[in-house]
């Protein structure tokens, strides 16, 4: 793709979609309502015939999907997984052309994504690092939130794209500011979580009326997103995921190791980390990441529940 394309011109550019799971599926199928031709591929064949069956097509190597397309999104699950798929013999890398775009919507570590910007560079390339935020249920209504980094007229001519999958795009600054900006959301997101889930729990134990006390600090100064959206649902019992906790605990692990790396005091945030990796540890890391609610509930020796009708 020519660096002299317009913005106006990306609803013709061919995309491929690296990782089709419980986010990068549905945001691949938001790209093909729009009218992209979508290229497909992933780790395991199931996403990829799903793809297929909604009107996309597919790629057998990372390094085949780049080379068809103008545009490569990855969306996958930690650092080594999106450095395997980008340096690997048949990776991205290798199938990119000049003036191709990169666009990583997965959550790593930002030192990792400035080193992978770099490597993409040298292919004649560019990168944009692109966490999303949102859950599933923002990439199936694509409502996500999308923060940034990498140089801004490229974010220009890519925001067609991003505007199919998410509803907040926020230029963060150079590569590797996208990672950093995620990181500080997952570090609010997680310690929300604790603290929502240590309230319901003393609420319960204190005998307070669950539902009661969920609407009283929504409407106040607690009022916040966990609230609203998973509080209903944790004091049934409801842990079906949106997003996982065994990858809240690998976003917290990132946070923490680019906090030590950037002599960042992080206390609660080491605090909370431990409290995900008790999850996963306690073979709860598929349940949302709201669950963390039960290992409060395994320390106070109860489960703070509402009874069905």
């Amino acid at each position: 793709m020519s660096a002299e394309r317009s913005e106006l011109d990306m609803a013709d550019e061919t995309i491929a979609f690296v990782g089709l799971g419980i986010m990068g599926g549905p945001m691949a199928k938001n790209l093909l309502d729009a009218g992209y031709t979508v290229i497909g591929h992933n780790r395991s064949q199931g996403p990829v015939d799903e793809h297929v069956e909604a009107g996309g097509e597919a790629a057998e190597t990372p390094k085949e999907a780049a080379e068809r397309a103008d545009v490569t999104i990855m969306c996958l699950p930690d650092s080594d997984v999106v450095s395997e798929v980008m340096r690997q013999e048949d990776g991205v890398l290798a199938g990119l052309s000049e003036g191709d775009v990169v666009i990583d919507n997965s959550t790593i570590s930002p030192m990792v994504t400035e080193d992978l910007a770099e490597e993409v560079r040298d292919r004649g390339a560019r990168m944009l690092d692109a966490p999303i935020s949102g859950g599933e249920e923002g990439a199936i209504e694509a409502s996500l939130s999308i923060m940034v980094g990498g140089d801004e007229d490229v974010l220009d001519r890519c925001r067609p794209i991003l505007e199919v999958m998410g509803e907040t795009i926020t230029y963060c600054g150079d590569n590797g500011a996208g990672q950093v900006t995620k990181a500080c959301n997952q570090i609010v997101v997680a310690g929300t979580m604790e603290a929502v889930s240590e309230a319901l729990v003393f609420a319960y134990k204190a005998d307070a009326d669950l539902e009661a006390v969920v609407d009283a600090i929504s409407g106040g100064a607690a009022g916040c997103w966990t609230l609203d959206n998973r509080a209903p649902n944790m004091i049934h019992g409801d842990f079906e995921p949106g997003f996982f906790a065994d990858y809240q605990y690998k976003d917290l692990r990132i946070a923490t190791d680019a906090g030590e790396a950037y002599g960042s005091p992080m206390p609660q945030t080491e605090l909370v980390h431990e409290m995900y990796k008790s999850m996963v540890e306690t073979g709860r890391g598929k349940d949302d990441n709201s669950g963390v609610m039960q290992v409060i509930e395994d320390l106070a020796g109860v489960e703070a529940r509402v009874e069905d009708d």
